[in-house]
Protein backbone atom coordinates (compact mmCIF):
# COMPACT_ATOMS: atom_id res chain seq x y z
CA UNK A 1 0.00 0.00 0.00
CA UNK A 2 2.72 2.88 0.59
CA UNK A 3 4.84 2.51 -2.67
CA UNK A 4 8.67 3.31 -0.62
CA UNK A 5 7.32 0.02 2.08
CA UNK A 6 6.94 1.96 5.30
CA UNK A 7 6.61 -0.22 8.23
CA UNK A 8 3.43 1.13 9.05
CA UNK A 9 2.70 -1.46 12.06
CA UNK A 10 6.10 -1.11 13.43
CA UNK A 11 5.44 2.92 13.36
CA UNK A 12 2.44 2.74 14.80
CA UNK A 13 3.35 0.10 17.71
CA UNK A 14 6.46 2.24 18.78
CA UNK A 15 3.72 5.21 18.69
CA UNK A 16 1.42 4.11 20.82
CA UNK A 17 4.28 3.25 23.42
CA UNK A 18 5.08 6.81 23.08
CA UNK A 19 8.28 6.56 21.09
CA UNK A 20 8.11 9.27 18.92
CA UNK A 21 11.70 9.29 17.91
CA UNK A 22 11.89 5.76 17.23
CA UNK A 23 8.74 5.77 14.95
CA UNK A 24 9.93 8.72 13.16
CA UNK A 25 13.27 6.55 12.57
CA UNK A 26 11.81 3.69 10.83
CA UNK A 27 9.23 5.95 8.59
CA UNK A 28 13.14 7.66 7.90
CA UNK A 29 14.43 4.09 7.65
CA UNK A 30 12.18 3.43 3.98
CA UNK A 31 11.34 7.43 3.04
CA UNK A 32 13.74 10.44 2.60
CA UNK A 33 11.30 12.72 3.36
CA UNK A 34 8.27 11.19 5.51
CA UNK A 35 7.36 15.15 7.25
CA UNK A 36 6.29 16.12 3.26
CA UNK A 37 5.07 13.08 2.06
CA UNK A 38 2.64 13.18 5.65
CA UNK A 39 1.08 16.19 4.18
CA UNK A 40 0.39 15.43 1.11
CA UNK A 41 0.39 11.78 -0.11
CA UNK A 42 -3.22 10.85 -0.78
CA UNK A 43 -3.09 8.29 2.36
CA UNK A 44 -6.92 7.56 1.74
CA UNK A 45 -5.69 5.29 -1.61
CA UNK A 46 -2.62 4.31 -0.34
CA UNK A 47 -1.73 3.11 3.54
CA UNK A 48 -5.05 4.33 5.10
CA UNK A 49 -7.19 2.87 2.13
CA UNK A 50 -5.51 -0.73 3.34
CA UNK A 51 -5.81 0.04 6.92
CA UNK A 52 -7.99 -3.07 8.50
CA UNK A 53 -9.32 -0.82 10.84
CA UNK A 54 -11.37 0.41 8.15
CA UNK A 55 -12.72 -2.85 7.52
CA UNK A 56 -14.96 -1.60 10.03
CA UNK A 57 -14.03 1.87 11.61
CA UNK A 58 -12.40 4.77 10.38
CA UNK A 59 -9.25 4.24 9.48
CA UNK A 60 -5.97 4.95 11.25
CA UNK A 61 -4.84 8.38 10.44
CA UNK A 62 -1.84 7.44 9.09
CA UNK A 63 -0.39 10.35 7.34
CA UNK A 64 -1.43 12.27 10.16
CA UNK A 65 0.66 10.20 13.00
CA UNK A 66 3.59 10.42 10.18
CA UNK A 67 3.17 14.20 10.18
CA UNK A 68 3.68 13.95 14.02
CA UNK A 69 6.07 12.17 14.67
CA UNK A 70 8.66 13.64 12.36
CA UNK A 71 7.70 17.05 13.27
CA UNK A 72 8.45 16.01 16.34
CA UNK A 73 11.43 14.84 15.96
CA UNK A 74 12.62 17.75 13.31
CA UNK A 75 11.52 20.70 16.03
CA UNK A 76 13.21 18.83 19.22
CA UNK A 77 16.65 17.13 17.91
CA UNK A 78 16.78 17.72 14.35
CA UNK A 79 17.35 15.91 11.19
CA UNK A 80 19.21 12.68 12.64
CA UNK A 81 22.58 11.75 11.51
CA UNK A 82 22.92 9.01 8.70
CA UNK A 83 26.42 6.60 9.43
CA UNK A 84 28.09 7.69 6.06
CA UNK A 85 30.35 5.70 4.40
CA UNK A 86 33.92 6.95 3.41
CA UNK A 87 34.44 9.46 0.61
CA UNK A 88 34.80 7.78 -2.94
CA UNK A 89 35.96 10.54 -4.77
CA UNK A 90 32.99 10.21 -7.38
CA UNK A 91 30.96 13.02 -8.59
CA UNK A 92 27.29 12.80 -9.74
CA UNK A 93 24.92 15.34 -10.91
CA UNK A 94 21.92 15.53 -10.24
CA UNK A 95 19.55 17.81 -12.64
CA UNK A 96 16.48 18.84 -10.79
CA UNK A 97 16.33 19.74 -7.38
CA UNK A 98 12.50 18.43 -6.68
CA UNK A 99 11.98 14.75 -4.55
CA UNK A 100 13.60 12.59 -7.01
CA UNK A 101 16.75 14.39 -7.61
CA UNK A 102 17.05 15.39 -3.66
CA UNK A 103 15.95 11.92 -2.79
CA UNK A 104 19.41 10.73 -4.99
CA UNK A 105 21.49 13.92 -3.89
CA UNK A 106 20.82 12.41 0.00
CA UNK A 107 21.47 8.88 -0.53
CA UNK A 108 24.78 9.17 -2.66
CA UNK A 109 26.40 11.43 -0.15
CA UNK A 110 25.61 8.83 2.31
CA UNK A 111 26.93 6.48 0.08
CA UNK A 112 30.42 8.57 -0.09
CA UNK A 113 29.55 10.60 -3.22
CA UNK A 114 29.79 13.83 -4.05
CA UNK A 115 27.03 15.15 -5.43
CA UNK A 116 26.14 18.77 -6.75
CA UNK A 117 21.94 19.19 -7.79
CA UNK A 118 21.76 21.88 -10.74
CA UNK A 119 18.23 23.33 -11.07
CA UNK A 120 17.03 26.02 -13.05
CA UNK A 121 14.97 27.62 -10.07
CA UNK A 122 16.25 30.41 -7.98
CA UNK A 123 16.19 28.06 -5.15
CA UNK A 124 16.24 24.13 -5.23
CA UNK A 125 12.84 22.29 -4.05
CA UNK A 126 11.27 21.66 -7.14
CA UNK A 127 7.78 21.01 -7.09
CA UNK A 128 8.10 21.21 -2.93
CA UNK A 129 8.66 24.55 -3.50
CA UNK A 130 7.29 25.73 -6.64
CA UNK A 131 4.25 23.53 -7.19
CA UNK A 132 2.74 22.95 -4.12
CA UNK A 133 1.18 25.95 -2.46
CA UNK A 134 2.31 26.96 1.42
CA UNK A 135 -1.36 26.29 2.45
CA UNK A 136 -0.97 22.67 1.69
CA UNK A 137 2.61 22.15 2.49
CA UNK A 138 4.31 24.96 4.98
CA UNK A 139 7.55 25.84 2.87
CA UNK A 140 9.73 26.01 6.21
CA UNK A 141 9.38 22.05 5.89
CA UNK A 142 10.87 22.57 3.18
CA UNK A 143 13.60 24.53 4.08
CA UNK A 144 14.51 22.54 7.14
CA UNK A 145 14.71 19.35 4.50
CA UNK A 146 17.60 21.23 2.45
CA UNK A 147 19.23 22.89 5.13
CA UNK A 148 19.59 19.35 6.52
CA UNK A 149 20.80 18.01 2.97
CA UNK A 150 23.71 21.11 2.82
CA UNK A 151 24.89 20.02 6.39
CA UNK A 152 25.31 16.31 4.75
CA UNK A 153 27.40 17.43 2.01
CA UNK A 154 24.90 18.06 -0.60
CA UNK A 155 25.59 21.44 -3.40
CA UNK A 156 23.07 23.51 -5.02
CA UNK A 157 23.75 25.60 -7.91
CA UNK A 158 20.64 27.24 -8.76
CA UNK A 159 19.78 29.75 -11.64
CA UNK A 160 21.05 27.02 -13.85
CA UNK A 161 19.04 24.75 -16.67
CA UNK A 162 20.46 22.06 -18.16
CA UNK A 163 19.46 21.31 -21.82
CA UNK A 164 20.80 23.69 -25.28
CA UNK A 165 22.99 26.08 -23.58
CA UNK A 166 24.33 23.62 -20.30
CA UNK A 167 24.10 19.82 -21.75
CA UNK A 168 24.26 16.63 -20.26
CA UNK A 169 27.03 15.87 -22.51
CA UNK A 170 28.88 19.31 -20.56
CA UNK A 171 28.52 17.83 -17.27
CA UNK A 172 30.17 14.57 -18.13
CA UNK A 173 32.83 15.72 -20.23
CA UNK A 174 33.84 19.62 -19.54
CA UNK A 175 32.43 19.19 -15.64
CA UNK A 176 34.35 15.68 -14.93
CA UNK A 177 31.00 14.66 -13.45
CA UNK A 178 31.18 10.30 -13.29
CA UNK A 179 27.16 9.84 -13.74
CA UNK A 180 24.39 12.22 -13.91
CA UNK A 181 20.51 11.69 -12.67
CA UNK A 182 17.74 13.13 -14.66
CA UNK A 183 15.35 14.21 -12.03
CA UNK A 184 13.65 17.63 -13.81
CA UNK A 185 9.95 16.47 -13.57
CA UNK A 186 7.28 16.81 -16.02
CA UNK A 187 6.89 20.72 -15.33
CA UNK A 188 5.51 21.76 -18.63
CA UNK A 189 1.56 21.89 -18.67
CA UNK A 190 -0.77 20.42 -20.90
CA UNK A 191 -2.83 22.22 -23.50
CA UNK A 192 -6.80 22.05 -23.98
CA UNK A 193 -6.59 22.66 -28.06
CA UNK A 194 -9.18 24.76 -28.33
CA UNK A 195 -9.78 28.47 -29.90
CA UNK A 196 -8.63 31.17 -27.17
CA UNK A 197 -5.93 29.28 -25.67
CA UNK A 198 -3.70 32.21 -26.21
CA UNK A 199 -6.16 34.90 -24.54
CA UNK A 200 -4.72 37.40 -21.60
CA UNK A 201 -5.08 35.86 -18.50
CA UNK A 202 -5.48 32.49 -19.45
CA UNK A 203 -2.72 30.51 -17.35
CA UNK A 204 -1.03 27.57 -17.31
CA UNK A 205 -1.66 25.85 -13.54
CA UNK A 206 2.51 26.34 -12.57
CA UNK A 207 2.79 29.98 -13.87
CA UNK A 208 -0.39 30.48 -11.73
CA UNK A 209 0.70 28.87 -8.70
CA UNK A 210 4.27 29.65 -9.15
CA UNK A 211 2.93 33.89 -9.00
CA UNK A 212 0.35 33.44 -6.33
CA UNK A 213 2.10 31.75 -3.54
CA UNK A 214 5.61 32.30 -4.18
CA UNK A 215 7.12 35.42 -2.55
CA UNK A 216 9.09 38.17 -4.59
CA UNK A 217 12.46 36.84 -3.35
CA UNK A 218 11.63 33.59 -4.88
CA UNK A 219 10.95 34.05 -8.65
CA UNK A 220 12.66 35.01 -11.43
CA UNK A 221 11.78 38.56 -12.37
CA UNK A 222 9.80 37.41 -15.65
CA UNK A 223 7.18 35.58 -13.03
CA UNK A 224 6.70 38.29 -10.13
CA UNK A 225 3.74 40.21 -11.09
CA UNK A 226 0.95 38.58 -9.14
CA UNK A 227 -1.73 36.72 -11.77
CA UNK A 228 -4.87 38.71 -12.52
CA UNK A 229 -7.73 39.12 -10.18
CA UNK A 230 -11.09 39.42 -11.19
CA UNK A 231 -14.92 38.49 -10.58
CA UNK A 232 -14.82 35.00 -11.64
CA UNK A 233 -12.27 32.76 -12.27
CA UNK A 234 -12.54 29.12 -13.94
CA UNK A 235 -10.33 26.43 -13.32
CA UNK A 236 -10.07 23.35 -15.69
CA UNK A 237 -9.30 19.81 -14.69
CA UNK A 238 -9.61 17.29 -11.58
CA UNK A 239 -6.09 16.34 -9.98
CA UNK A 240 -4.54 17.57 -7.17
CA UNK A 241 -3.04 20.78 -8.85
CA UNK A 242 -6.41 21.96 -9.58
CA UNK A 243 -7.10 21.86 -6.36
CA UNK A 244 -4.29 23.57 -5.34
CA UNK A 245 -5.36 26.69 -8.03
CA UNK A 246 -9.11 26.42 -6.77
CA UNK A 247 -7.91 27.09 -3.17
CA UNK A 248 -5.05 29.66 -4.23
CA UNK A 249 -7.47 31.56 -6.14
CA UNK A 250 -9.54 32.13 -3.19
CA UNK A 251 -7.14 33.52 -1.06
CA UNK A 252 -5.92 35.61 -4.16
CA UNK A 253 -9.68 36.87 -4.20
CA UNK A 254 -11.77 35.98 -1.84
CA UNK A 255 -14.95 37.77 -2.59
CA UNK A 256 -14.70 36.97 -6.28
CA UNK A 257 -16.37 33.67 -7.27
CA UNK A 258 -13.99 30.68 -8.09
CA UNK A 259 -15.44 27.44 -10.32
CA UNK A 260 -13.89 24.38 -11.11
CA UNK A 261 -14.94 22.70 -14.28
CA UNK A 262 -13.94 18.76 -14.83
CA UNK A 263 -15.44 16.98 -17.54
CA UNK A 264 -16.19 13.44 -15.67
CA UNK A 265 -17.72 12.89 -11.95
CA UNK A 266 -16.52 13.06 -8.60
CA UNK A 267 -16.15 9.76 -8.47
CA UNK A 268 -13.66 9.74 -11.39
CA UNK A 269 -11.22 12.70 -9.80
CA UNK A 270 -7.97 11.25 -9.12
CA UNK A 271 -7.09 13.91 -6.27
CA UNK A 272 -7.66 13.67 -2.58
CA UNK A 273 -11.38 13.73 -0.80
CA UNK A 274 -9.51 15.77 1.62
CA UNK A 275 -8.68 18.34 -0.90
CA UNK A 276 -12.08 18.89 -2.34
CA UNK A 277 -13.77 18.77 1.06
CA UNK A 278 -11.45 21.94 2.26
CA UNK A 279 -12.08 23.40 -1.78
CA UNK A 280 -15.85 23.13 -0.79
CA UNK A 281 -15.29 24.76 2.51
CA UNK A 282 -13.89 27.55 1.17
CA UNK A 283 -16.74 28.02 -1.08
CA UNK A 284 -15.79 26.95 -4.45
CA UNK A 285 -18.15 26.11 -6.79
CA UNK A 286 -18.05 22.44 -8.49
CA UNK A 287 -19.58 22.08 -12.04
CA UNK A 288 -18.92 18.07 -13.08
CA UNK A 289 -19.28 16.58 -16.29
CA UNK A 290 -18.53 19.52 -18.33
CA UNK A 291 -15.58 20.79 -20.59
CA UNK A 292 -14.90 23.94 -22.14
CA UNK A 293 -14.94 24.46 -25.88
CA UNK A 294 -14.08 27.97 -26.71
CA UNK A 295 -12.66 30.37 -24.68
CA UNK A 296 -14.07 34.06 -25.13
CA UNK A 297 -12.08 37.27 -25.38
CA UNK A 298 -12.93 41.63 -25.91
CA UNK A 299 -10.90 43.18 -28.17
CA UNK A 300 -7.80 44.03 -26.67
CA UNK A 301 -7.18 40.10 -26.08
CA UNK A 302 -8.28 39.30 -22.58
CA UNK A 303 -10.44 36.46 -21.76
CA UNK A 304 -14.38 37.45 -20.67
CA UNK A 305 -15.68 33.75 -20.89
CA UNK A 306 -15.99 30.59 -21.99
CA UNK A 307 -18.42 28.52 -23.94
CA UNK A 308 -18.87 24.96 -22.42
CA UNK A 309 -20.46 22.06 -23.16
CA UNK A 310 -22.60 18.96 -21.08
CA UNK A 311 -20.70 15.64 -20.68
CA UNK A 312 -21.88 11.77 -19.89
CA UNK A 313 -19.92 8.79 -19.15
CA UNK A 314 -19.60 6.29 -21.37
CA UNK A 315 -17.30 3.04 -21.45
CA UNK A 316 -14.15 2.96 -20.04
CA UNK A 317 -10.88 4.30 -21.79
CA UNK A 318 -7.62 3.19 -21.34
CA UNK A 319 -7.08 4.96 -17.61
CA UNK A 320 -9.82 2.44 -16.24
CA UNK A 321 -12.05 5.47 -15.49
CA UNK A 322 -15.51 6.21 -18.08
CA UNK A 323 -14.77 8.23 -21.08
CA UNK A 324 -16.69 11.12 -21.15
CA UNK A 325 -19.22 11.70 -24.07
CA UNK A 326 -20.19 14.74 -25.86
CA UNK A 327 -24.21 15.20 -24.71
CA UNK A 328 -25.76 16.73 -27.93
CA UNK A 329 -27.44 20.00 -27.65
CA UNK A 330 -26.26 21.10 -23.97
CA UNK A 331 -24.04 23.93 -25.00
CA UNK A 332 -23.96 26.71 -22.40
CA UNK A 333 -21.75 29.45 -22.14
CA UNK A 334 -20.28 31.53 -18.49
CA UNK A 335 -18.52 34.87 -17.79
CA UNK A 336 -14.88 34.72 -16.60
CA UNK A 337 -12.03 36.65 -16.27
CA UNK A 338 -9.67 34.28 -15.60
CA UNK A 339 -8.90 30.74 -16.53
CA UNK A 340 -6.24 28.14 -14.89
CA UNK A 341 -5.75 25.15 -17.06
CA UNK A 342 -4.92 22.11 -14.56
CA UNK A 343 -5.02 19.25 -17.21
CA UNK A 344 -1.96 17.46 -16.93
CA UNK A 345 1.97 17.71 -17.15
CA UNK A 346 5.03 16.77 -19.22
CA UNK A 347 8.58 16.80 -18.99
CA UNK A 348 10.61 18.95 -20.84
CA UNK A 349 12.29 17.74 -23.77
CA UNK A 350 14.88 20.00 -24.26
CA UNK A 351 17.15 17.62 -22.14
CA UNK A 352 16.32 14.12 -24.27
CA UNK A 353 16.98 16.86 -27.55
CA UNK A 354 20.04 17.87 -26.49
CA UNK A 355 21.58 14.21 -24.99
CA UNK A 356 22.78 11.85 -27.59
CA UNK A 357 21.67 8.20 -27.44
CA UNK A 358 19.74 8.99 -24.50
CA UNK A 359 16.03 7.15 -25.91
CA UNK A 360 12.93 8.96 -24.62
CA UNK A 361 8.84 8.05 -25.81
CA UNK A 362 6.80 10.18 -27.60
CA UNK A 363 6.02 12.77 -25.08
CA UNK A 364 9.25 13.02 -23.94
CA UNK A 365 9.03 10.33 -21.51
CA UNK A 366 13.08 8.91 -20.64
CA UNK A 367 13.17 5.36 -21.22
CA UNK A 368 14.56 3.44 -18.65
CA UNK A 369 15.82 -0.68 -18.54
CA UNK A 370 13.41 -1.28 -15.32
CA UNK A 371 11.71 1.73 -13.07
CA UNK A 372 14.05 -0.72 -10.60
CA UNK A 373 17.34 0.41 -11.46
CA UNK A 374 16.24 3.69 -13.47
CA UNK A 375 19.77 3.13 -16.23
CA UNK A 376 18.93 4.88 -19.29
CA UNK A 377 19.84 4.16 -22.80
CA UNK A 378 22.96 6.59 -22.10
CA UNK A 379 25.42 4.94 -20.19
CA UNK A 380 26.57 6.44 -17.16
CA UNK A 381 22.95 8.48 -17.09
CA UNK A 382 19.77 7.55 -14.96
CA UNK A 383 16.86 8.96 -14.34
CA UNK A 384 13.56 8.52 -12.22
CA UNK A 385 10.20 10.55 -11.55
CA UNK A 386 7.61 12.06 -13.58
CA UNK A 387 10.30 12.47 -16.06
CA UNK A 388 10.19 8.36 -16.13
CA UNK A 389 6.23 7.76 -15.46
CA UNK A 390 4.87 11.37 -15.85
CA UNK A 391 3.28 13.29 -13.34
CA UNK A 392 2.37 11.19 -10.63
CA UNK A 393 2.62 11.21 -6.74
CA UNK A 394 5.75 12.76 -4.83
CA UNK A 395 6.01 9.46 -2.40
CA UNK A 396 5.90 7.76 -5.99
CA UNK A 397 8.87 9.70 -7.43
CA UNK A 398 11.23 9.20 -3.96
CA UNK A 399 10.62 5.27 -4.38
CA UNK A 400 11.94 5.07 -7.92
CA UNK A 401 14.27 7.62 -6.94
CA UNK A 402 16.15 5.27 -4.14
CA UNK A 403 15.92 2.21 -6.80
CA UNK A 404 17.83 4.46 -9.08
CA UNK A 405 20.35 5.48 -6.53
CA UNK A 406 21.18 2.26 -5.51
CA UNK A 407 21.97 0.91 -9.24
CA UNK A 408 24.16 4.79 -9.46
CA UNK A 409 26.40 4.06 -6.18
CA UNK A 410 27.05 0.01 -7.73
CA UNK A 411 27.92 2.05 -11.04
CA UNK A 412 30.26 4.30 -9.34
CA UNK A 413 31.96 1.29 -7.54
CA UNK A 414 32.52 -0.43 -10.61
CA UNK A 415 34.13 2.73 -11.80
CA UNK A 416 36.26 3.13 -9.15
CA UNK A 417 36.69 -0.67 -9.50
CA UNK A 418 38.55 0.42 -13.27
CA UNK A 419 40.54 3.27 -11.96
CA UNK A 420 42.24 0.94 -9.11
CA UNK A 421 40.57 3.40 -6.34
CA UNK A 422 40.53 1.91 -3.00
CA UNK A 423 38.98 3.61 -0.21
CA UNK A 424 39.83 0.87 2.36
CA UNK A 425 36.53 -0.98 4.12
CA UNK A 426 33.25 0.08 3.30
CA UNK A 427 32.27 1.08 7.01
CA UNK A 428 30.34 3.81 7.92
CA UNK A 429 31.51 6.96 9.23
CA UNK A 430 29.84 10.06 11.05
CA UNK A 431 30.55 13.91 10.10
CA UNK A 432 32.98 14.84 7.76
CA UNK A 433 34.62 12.32 5.05
CA UNK A 434 38.23 12.97 3.72
CA UNK A 435 37.93 13.17 -0.33
CA UNK A 436 39.58 10.50 -2.15
CA UNK A 437 41.20 11.29 -5.85
CA UNK A 438 39.89 9.71 -8.84
CA UNK A 439 42.82 8.95 -10.33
Amino acid sequence: ACPVGNDIPGALWLIEHGDFIGAANMFRETGNEPEICGRICPQEKLCEGACVVGYKYPPVYIGKLEMFCTDYQRQTEGFPKRDRLPATGMRAAIVGAGPAGLTVAEELVVLGHECVVFDAWPKPGGLLIYGIPNFKLEKQVVYDYLDHLEDIGVKFICNVRVGAGFTVDDLLDREGFDAVFLGHGAPVGGKIEIPGEELINVYQATEYLVRGNLSFEDLPESLREKPHVGRHTVVVGGGDTSMDCVRTARRLAPDSEVTLVYRRTEAEMQGRAEERVHAREEGVIFNYLTTPTHFIGDESGNVTGMELVRMELGPPDNSGRRKPVVKKGSEFTIECDTVVLAIGYWPDTEIGDTTPGLETHKWGLIKVETEETGRTSRPGVFAAGDNVRGADLVVTAIAAARKAAATMDRYLRNKMDERGIDVGPVTATEGPVVDVAAD
